[in-house]
C-alpha cells in the first residue's frame, strides 16, 4: 500500500508506540483515529496534529466500544485501510510467589483481556470495515499490524501473564492472515524488545543504561519512532503477510 491517503485506526494511540505511529501516519497524510482510554492525552494529540486526526475514547476490552470507534474511522471521507494495535499493559508476578501465594488470577485475566482480547477486538472490527471497501492495487483492502513482544518467545521470571498475552497475539497472526486473505486484508505482528516507552522512562538512568548495555547492537533502547517506522514499512510492503517481525537489536532475554 503506497498511497496512505486513507483512514487508519491506532489503539493505544495516545502514548508510547501508538503515539509515534499516529504521528507517522498523520505525517504521511492518513486520516487517523486515535483509540485510547487516556482522554486528556488523546484529545491533546488530536488537537496538536489537527486536520483529519480525531480521538475516540475506547476500551479495547469492550467490543462495542471498539466497534463505535472503528465506525467513526470508517465514516471519514476515505476508506479505512490501516489498523495498528498498540494498546497494552504489563504485569509482573511469579506463578507461585516466594511466600507461597499463587499468581493473582484477576491480574492474569486482566492482562490477557487488554493485550490479547483487546487486540482481537480491533482486528475483527477493523477487518470487517475494510472488507466493505473497494479493493486497491493487487486486490488489497487493508492491513492490520498487531503488537506482541519478544516476551512471547523469551518470557522472563514473573512474566507468565504478559508472555501468555503476547504469545497469543503471535499465535493469532498466521490464522488471521489466512482467514482474511480472500478479502485482500494482510495481517502482520511486530514483536518489540526493550523500547523507551513511558514504562521504562520511570526507571533510574543507571538502570536504563544497564538494559541498553545488554542489547547486542545497536546498544541503545529502541525508540517508539523505530516501531512506527517498521509499522509503516509493513503497511507499504504489500507482500508481507502472516509474519511476526522481531524488533530487538538481536536481544534474547535471560530468565531474569
Amino acid at each position: 500500500m503506497k498511497n496512505l491517503d486513507v483512514a487508519a485506526v491506532v489503539s493505544g494511540g495516545a502514548s508510547g508506540l501508538g503515539e509515534a505511529t499516529v504521528r507517522a501516519l498523520a505525517a504521511r497524510g492518513a486520516a487517523v483515529t486515535v483509540l485510547d482510554l487516556q482522554e486528556e492525552r488523546g484529545a491533546a494529540l488530536a488537537a496538536e496534529l489537527g486536520g483529519h486526526t480525531t480521538f475516540v475514547r475506547t476500551d479495547v476490552t469492550d467490543p462495542a466500544s471498539v466497534d463505535t470507534a472503528v465506525a467513526e474511522a470508517a465514516g471519514k471521507d476515505r476508506p479505512l485501510r490501516i489498523a495498528v494495535s498498540c494498546a497494552g499493559i504489563g504485569w509482573a508476578q511469579r506463578t507461585v510467589g516466594r511466600d507461597g501465594a499463587p499468581h493473582d488470577a484477576d491480574a492474569f485475566l486482566r492482562t490477557v483481556m487488554v493485550n490479547l482480547v483487546g487486540t482481537f477486538h480491533v482486528l475483527r472490527s477493523a477487518a470487517a470495515a475494510m472488507a466493505a471497501t473497494e479493493p486497491g492495487e493487487d486486490g488489497e483492502r487493508g492491513v492490520v499490524v498487531n503488537t506482541a513482544s519478544i516476551a512471547a518467545y523469551d518470557g522472563q521470571i514473573g512474566q507468565v501473564a504478559y508472555s501468555a498475552s503476547k504469545g497469543g497475539i503471535v499465535g493469532m497472526t498466521l490464522p488471521a492472515a489466512r482467514d482474511l486473505a480472500s478479502l485482500g486484508i494482510r495481517v502482520c505482528t511486530i514483536a518489540p524488545g526493550l523500547v523507551d516507552t513511558p514504562l521504562l522512562a520511570g526507571l533510574p538512568e543507571e538502570a536504563r543504561q544497564a538494559l541498553a548495555a545488554g542489547i547486542p547492537f545497536p546498544k541503545r533502547l529502541g525508540r517508539p519512532a523505530d516501531f512506527a517506522e517498521l509499522a509503516l514499512d509493513v503497511v507499504e510492503h504489500g507482500y508481507l503477510n502472516g509474519e511476526v517481525i522481531r524488533m530487538d537489536g538481536a536481544l534474547r532475554m535471560a530468565p531474569r
